[in-house]
């Protein structure tokens, strides 16, 4: 995964200020897009170069799962969790993929290596169970497969 930029308030304002005629939603886009989460901070530059109140932007902003408070780490693992991936084994997975990286679901690795997500569905349904390690989906996983994503991650 490349490394997004760090959070800078000119460029937040720059990035406001090229898609404001777009919408809120493509403004919280590409400003996670460009420093990998939404800062506090964007919240209210947001808010008032759009001319909405910081509880509007906050509400779209913590709605949808893409958007992150907090920066993530070098990649992010993403576990189906939706019915055929159930179906196929996913929760024993995920079991297996919370003890081997220490954390839950919505964390970073301490060495900021792997954030791990629950998503319900990657479209990837007749290949259960998946994921998606960064842009990558995977399919058919099982724990020996899903035991490599992660040291290949962690390298």
């Amino acid at each position: 995964m490349t490394r997004r930029s760090e959070w800078s308030e000119d460029d937040a304002k720059r990035i406001i200020a090229a898609h404001a005629r777009e919408g809120l939603f493509v403004v919280l886009t590409a400003l996670n897009d460009a420093f990998g989460y939404l800062p506090k901070d964007a919240i209210g530059l947001v808010a008032r170069a759009l001319n909405l109140s910081r509880a509007e932007v906050h509400g779209v902003a913590t709605f949808y799962h893409d958007f992150r408070e907090n920066a993530p780490g070098r990649h992010v693992l993403k576990l189906c969790g939706a019915e055929a991936c159930q179906s196929m084994g996913a929760e024993t997975l995920a079991a297996q993929v919370t003890r081997e990286l220490g954390i839950g679901f919505g964390e970073t690795t301490p060495d900021e290596a792997i954030t791990l997500e629950r998503v319900y569905c990657l479209g990837l349904c007749a290949c259960a169970p998946a994921a998606l390690l960064d842009e990558t989906p995977h399919a058919r996983l099982d724990s020996n497969a899903i035991s490599a994503l992660i040291a290949g991650a962690r390298e």
